[in-house]
């Protein structure tokens, strides 16, 4: 038998690890631990240094072929810039996030690269759409936020900094550009500026324009409110509700600002445009303030000013009556009154205005009645409380009028929803139109929303500035020879706007405020304007301050229309009586065919008549902020006085391949420069004619004085 032995299979001896093998791993395990925590300390560092400091501020979120959208997640703002010389157009600071640190940058819509989606902290949607605009050289951005809960305010305000802005709604002492005024934030309507001096109105367009070319559209219908802050921001905010109302608008990018305005602003509406009478534009308004408490009276102090004008060889003209005049003469027969009853008034009470016929009148209607008067207690009595805007119970089907104060009497406010009750106010006044021969009407009274100013929810129909433009759709279909006293959407009927009130100073609530005004106007495509009378007419007191009321005449020289409440007999010297004369000649003979031949165009084009500088020359940042000179069309620029006491002034001529001739001196200046210290005497007004090419005329160096 062999012998056996034990064998160990491996060549190593035998030593037993078990002690040494466990203490190694123990220690392994915490450098492990250890290396561990740092690594995830590093990458932690790593991920917060990128999202905070190594991560792009800016983000492009939607672009266009010259220009994008970018997310500057600092400073909470949406910046438009070009595309390649990467220059700010507009910087929106969105008002709807904490104040915190977010990237912004996931874009729900991606797959659509003209698009781009968010939902913000489940508090908003976010929409901003790439639209392609009017021509090749515009780029719009359609922008939408909506709530996704009740009573949030969405807010978004649009830069001033190193950008001038216009448009918008016209105010109490009107700005240009609108950077150096201030408002509260309120709702985004026309207001009446007797009972809210603070408010807007009453051209209103949802549109404005800034120097660097861009434009903004707020949508339609949509309820909005906006504020002002001077030299920082405007801002567009949707009102707390229930309702859960979005903030939606459009943002326009041109070459400039002229550029801008001519693809965007000058099509504001889509309807066809349309020329008022523009017969009286030779004609000076004289506004009649003759106390009278009966027809005869009234009648007998029209024709005695009538009388006095032609004494003064002021006769061709249109004499202004106001509305409660107006009354005392339809009240002189009341048997043309729609819905009067013949047998409440004798026919010995009834007189025959046929002498006051031949004068030219233009009376003055607003959509108000006395709840004193027997007109409005006969419109009860036969059924017709729907004819005037009503409050509906809610538990039956009875109305009551709403009740407002009017000229200091408690009124009642005409329903023009109502079909009926348009037709029955219409021929009412034509057949006071009729009886009196008067050619032009004036409405006034459009402003405001009654149901807002009274804390009560607007009927349908009747939403924000509605009335506003139901009125004046009503007012055209009595023709093209209506005046009315508030516009927004309107601007293509053939109706005339009746400017506001000013106080007869030299300050921009009075004199000052004329051009800023007529710019805003014209912007808007309300080209067709009755300026406040010389002098301003808030005070309702004759002018007496005969600088004043020159320097005034000067200006209304080259408007529309040149409106008189103080007679030039009245207020000043016989030289100044002479000096009113040759003005009106010279709007007849110079200023009105230059309207007539830039009104084809607006009609075309849906360009102003009176521009701003910055037409001319729209790179020219000096031209941004003048607003003591106005252009007619390209041709004729306007430098009047606005300061008391001055007698000179500098004048800028726009446009760099231009040439100004002075008609006062007939010297020719380069465009593109400043004329230092001109000299302007009292009974003097500077007029600029543009020539194409004067090369035998001497030119004078702009740098110096006249």
């Amino acid at each position: 038998m062999p012998h056996t032995r034990p064998r160990n299979p491996s060549p190593i001896p035998e030593v037993t690890w078990d002690s040494g093998f466990k203490e190694m791993n123990e220690t392994w395990k915490g450098a492990i631990a250890c290396l561990g925590v740092a690594v995830f300390f590093v990458m932690t560092i790593g991920i917060i240094y990128w999202q905070v400091v190594d991560q792009p501020n800016k983000n492009w979120i939607v672009r266009g072929s010259t220009s994008g959208l970018i997310w500057e997640r600092r400073s909470h703002s949406l910046i438009l810039q070009t595309l390649s010389e990467e220059k700010t157009v507009v910087e929106i600071d969105v008002g709807n996030f904490p104040d915190m640190e977010l990237p912004f940058v996931k874009n729900l819509c991606w797959l659509n690269k003209t698009e781009f989606c968010y939902t913000w902290d489940d508090t908003a949607d976010l929409k901003i759409s790439f639209e392609p605009g009017l021509s090749v050289g515009t780029e719009c951005y359609s922008i939408y936020w909506t709530p996704l809960h009740c009573e949030l305010t969405l807010k978004d305000c649009f830069s001033m900094t190193n950008i001038s802005w216009y448009g918008g709604a016209s105010v109490s002492a009107q700005r240009w550009p609108l950077n150096n005024m201030n408002a509260k934030s309120q709702p985004y309507i026309i207001s009446n500026l007797n009972k809210n001096p603070i408010g807007y109105g009453p051209v209103l367009e949802r549109y404005f324009l800034g120097s660097t070319g861009v434009t903004v559209t707020i949508a339609p219908d949509v309820p909005v409110f906006l504020s002002v802050e001077s030299n920082k921001h405007f801002c567009l905010e949707s009102p707390s509700s229930i309702d859960m109302i979005p903030l939606q608008y459009m943002v326009c990018i041109s070459q400039n600002i002229t550029s801008a305005h001519q693809e965007v602003g000058s099509q504001l509406s889509e309807q066809e445009r349309r020329l008022p009478n523009t017969d009286i534009l030779g004609l000076p308004i004289w506004k009649y303030y003759g106390a009278a408490d009966s027809a005869a009276k009234l009648e007998r102090g029209l024709r005695s000013f009538f009388n006095r004008l032609k004494r003064h060889h002021l006769g061709e003209g249109l004499i202004a009556i106001n509305e409660h005049s107006t009354m005392i003469l339809s009240n002189a027969d009341h048997t043309h009154l729609p819905g009067t009853s013949r047998k409440m008034h004798s026919p010995r009470h009834s007189r025959d205005l046929s002498l006051i016929k031949p004068l030219k009148l233009s009376i003055t209607l607003s959509p108000y009645i006395s709840i004193s008067s027997q007109l409005f207690l006969m419109s009860l009595q036969e059924g017709k409380e729907n004819y005037w805007l009503s409050l509906h119970s809610e538990f039956d089907s009875c109305s009551a009028p709403l009740l407002t104060t009017w000229k200091g009497q408690f009124s009642v406010r005409l329903n023009v929803t109502s079909n009926a009750a348009v037709s029955w106010y219409l021929e009412r006044v034509s057949l006071l139109l009729q009886k009196l021969g008067a050619t032009y009407v004036t409405f006034e009274g459009g402003e405001g929303n009654m149901f807002l100013e009274q804390a009560i929810h607007p009927p349908r129909g009747l939403e924000g500035d509605k009335y506003v433009c139901i009125l004046a759709l009503m007012a055209s279909t009595l023709g093209n020879s209506t005046i009315i006293s508030a516009g927004t959407r309107s601007n293509h009927l053939p109706l005339f706007v009746q400017m506001s009130s000013l106080q007869s100073d030299w300050s921009y609530a009075g004199l000052k405020s004329i051009i800023p005004s007529v710019l805003h106007y014209s912007l808007l495509g309300y080209n067709f304007f009755i300026p406040d009378a010389v002098g301003g007419t808030l005070t309702n007191e004759f002018l007496t301050d005969e600088e004043l009321y020159i320097r005034w005449l000067q200006i209304v020289t080259f408007l529309p229309v040149m409106s008189f409440s103080t007679p030039p007999w009245v207020c000043c010297d016989d030289w100044v009586l002479n000096l009113t004369r040759q003005y009106i000649q010279r709007h007849q003979e110079f200023v009105v065919p230059l309207i007539l031949k830039y009104s084809e165009e607006w009609l075309s084009m849906g360009y102003p008549i009176f521009r701003p500088v910055w037409w001319l020359s729209p790179n020219d940042p000096i031209t941004f902020t003048v607003d003591d000179e106005f252009l007619i069309g390209d041709e004729v620029l306007i430098a009047p006085i606005t300061e008391q006491g001055q007698v000179q002034r500098d004048i800028y001529l726009p446009g760099e391949d231009h040439l100004w001739m002075d008609t006062n001196t007939a010297q020719v200046f380069d465009g593109g420069t400043v004329i230092r210290n001109y000299s302007v005497k009292i009974a003097e007004v500077p007029v600029f004619v543009k020539v194409s090419s004067m090369p035998d005329c001497p030119r004078f160096p702009s740098s110096t004085g006249e």
